[in-house]
This record gives C-alpha cells, sequence and structure tokens, in this order.
C-alpha cells in the first residue's frame, strides 16, 4: 500500500459559511454530518484550493468570501504530504472597491509561491459531487473538464495550458472579427495556438492512456472497470506521429479555416472541443445508455482507478473528496465503497446528512457535526 497525503490540520478564515474555524484530523477518514445547507461541502470546497483552480464548485474568489466580511478569504493546512511536514496556506486580500481583478494568493509553510502549483510537489487532490453525476448525459464540456481535473491530478501545470490556450483563442477570434485582420498578426497566434494546443492533447492522451490501463486491471462487479477514449484528431494523432508534425497540421487547418471561423465568430477546429468517451464495460455500451445507479457505480470506479493510478505514479495517495456520494449507495454499495477506500490507503473526506450512513466506518472514523460555521467532534 502506498504512503498516503495527510490533512493534518485545517483552518478557515472567512471562508464561505465560516467566519473562522479549524479542525484536528487524526484519521485517514473523515465524515462531516450534519442536515443540508450547514457548510459541509463549504469545508471539503476549502480543502479541493489546495491544488490549482477554483475549487470542486468552480467558484471566482469573490463568491467563496464570508458574506459580512471585507471580501478576504483564507484557508491554512498543516499536511504530512510527498516532502514531508508542510503548512499551505491560500487566500484573497481584502477588496480595495476598485475593479482592478484580485489575484489569489499562496504560501508554502508561510513563503510566497508563485502559483497553487507547487502544492501539487506536496500533495494531490481529487473529488466527486452530485454534480458530476450527470456527467455522461451532460454537454461534451463538462467531461472536458472533467478530464481536465484528471489530467491536473497527474501534471500541475495542465491547467495554466488550458488557460493560456483559451487566451490564444480568443485572441484569434477577435483578429477575425477586423474587417481587414492582420496577416503576420494571424500567423504568430496560430503559432503559439497549435503549440498550446497539442499541449494540451498530448497531457490529456498520456493520463487517458494511463487511466485506461488502471481501468482493464479492476476486477470490482461492484464498481465496474470502463473503457476510455478522446474522441479528438490531435489526441488521436499524437498516438502515432510526432507532437511537431500536429502541431505544423493544426496550423495548416487554423489558418485554412480563417474565413469560416470568422463567419462563426469562434475556431471550429481543436482540441478546445475534443469529447471524452466513455462506454460502460460490462454491458458493452455507451456510458450515456447506462442506468442510473450503473452510471454512479461506473463514475465511482473511474475515481477509484484514477486515485489508483496517482498513487501509483508518486508514491502517495491524493486526499479524496466524496460529496454526498453515500446517500444513494444502497447498503451493499456502500459497503464495497468503504471496502475499496481501505484497500486504497488515502485520506478520505466524506459528507452526508443521515449519520447512520456511516455506521459501518464510524469506529474508524473523525465523525464531525457540522452547524453554526462550526465542527463538532462526535468520535
Amino acid at each position: 500500500m502506498p504512503d498516503a497525503a495527510r490533512i493534518n490540520r485545517l483552518a478557515l478564515t472567512n471562508f464561505r459559511s465560516y467566519r473562522a474555524a479549524s479542525v484536528a484530523i487524526e484519521r485517514n477518514l473523515v465524515v462531516l454530518t450534519g442536515p443540508n445547507g450547514v457548510g459541509k461541502t463549504n469545508l471539503i470546497e476549502a480543502v479541493s484550493f489546495l491544488v490549482p483552480g477554483r475549487g470542486l464548485r468552480r467558484a471566482t474568489l469573490d463568491e467563496i468570501a464570508f458574506a459580512e466580511g471585507d471580501g478576504s478569504w483564507a484557508i491554512s493546512a498543516e499536511i504530512e504530504g510527498m516532502l514531508g511536514l508542510a503548512t499551505l496556506g491560500t487566500g484573497n486580500e481584502p477588496s480595495t472597491g476598485e475593479d482592478t481583478p484580485r489575484s489569489r494568493l499562496t504560501r508554502i509553510d508561510r513563503e510566497p509561491v508563485g502559483s497553487a502549483a507547487a502544492f501539487a510537489d506536496h500533495l494531490r487532490v481529487i473529488w466527486l459531487t452530485p454534480v458530476m453525476d450527470q456527467l455522461f448525459m451532460g454537454p461534451a464540456s463538462e467531461r472536458r473538464r472533467f478530464l481536465d481535473r484528471l489530467v491536473l491530478a497527474v501534471d500541475a501545470e495542465h491547467t495554466s495550458r488550458v488557460s493560456a490556450l483559451e487566451r490564444s483563442l480568443r485572441s484569434r477570434n477577435r483578429l477575425l472579427e477586423e474587417a481587414r485582420p492582420d496577416a503576420h498578426w494571424l500567423d504568430a497566434i496560430e503559432h503559439e495556438t497549435a503549440e498550446l494546443a497539442v499541449a494540451v492533447a498530448a497531457g490529456r492522451s498520456e493520463t487517458v492512456q494511463r487511466l485506461q490501463g488502471a481501468l482493464a486491471q479492476r476486477r470490482d462487479e461492484v464498481f465496474p472497470s470502463a473503457e476510455i477514449a478522446l474522441s479528438g484528431w490531435m489526441e488521436q494523432g499524437l498516438l502515432g506521429h510526432p507532437a511537431v508534425e500536429i502541431e505544423e497540421r493544426y496550423r495548416t487547418i487554423l489558418k485554412d479555416n480563417r474565413p469560416r471561423d470568422a463567419a462563426a465568430g469562434r475556431t471550429l477546429d481543436g482540441t478546445h472541443l475534443t469529447d471524452l468517451t466513455v462506454v460502460y464495460a460490462p454491458k458493452d455500451i455507451p456510458a450515456a445508455n447506462a442506468s442510473t445507479g450503473e452510471q454512479k457505480a461506473l463514475l465511482i470506479g473511474l475515481v477509484l482507478a484514477h486515485a489508483g493510478l496517482i498513487a501509483e505514479m508518486t508514491g502517495f495517495a491524493p486526499v479524496l473528496l466524496l460529496d454526498e456520494v453515500v446517500a444513494h449507495l444502497d447498503p451493499g454499495r456502500r459497503a464495497a465503497l468503504y471496502d475499496a477506500l481501505g484497500r486504497l490507503g488515502a485520506q478520505v473526506f466524506m459528507t452526508g446528512a443521515d449519520p447512520a450512513a456511516f455506521a459501518d466506518i464510524a469506529g474508524k472514523a473523525d465523525v464531525f457535526t457540522v452547524g453554526g460555521g462550526q465542527l463538532r467532534r462526535d468520535r
């Protein structure tokens, strides 16, 4: 069993419903119970900010600040991770009342670091939330976002490349809106766009290949295996061709499609349109055609396989955040999930309104009741 990255203490200041809260964590299993709306998800959302990005709700920096505060917020976590003991901190400064955007601040052992990407040297965090239950039925954009979270847990720089690609595509689209766009500027932007697109595609393709290998080894009938693939031609092309060849091909496509893209007001070809295809392996059917229960089991199986892959690659199991995951599982699947988490050995935060759902693990977990912006330890 690999080691597990652990959060030993978590402190929140002016974060969502928490004016000030601090909790010491002693075990790998952490259960947060309480009625809906009391702040269980807010707490695990704070943990999700210990990686790059906008957290499990994709919130803006202003949205997560305490409603009656000054716009500032802070998260501090004492962790035991891949580089030993460390304190990770992130937050936002008070609002100045100006329109200038504020950036998220990040510190390690109280020293500023460039971005939250540096946190990846210490721990990885992955999550499963109720919103993701519609993953297989929803638009391709949601599956791309899910896919990019998978890649980010493997490569901490992936989000910055995706953001840079989005900015480059916006710049190209603005140029194409002009009556007589500067051809030299277009060439330069398309050169950058192709380079970024292939880098993003390569990260996705490598992660999917690794994850498919991990899924192929699964023999769990409760949370069954899946067959996953990418629909984008760039990701497929990278399987058998050098990256420079794919870049040059995409630059040619961008240049040839300028009139079409200008008329459409957007770029109509590229890795920003890639979809993740998922097949429910036991029945060899698209995941979208599986039952609701089968889709839920499939999604849990994907997340467990991904966590195992991260543990294999880094030597440390990631921190898992499971929001309301057990609420809709029957007793058999609930027990199977607890067994799978035990085998993984990761630190896992679980939320749920019904304490009875966690009865099987109550003696092995730190159990907290959440309410009034505070946490009360039950066990």
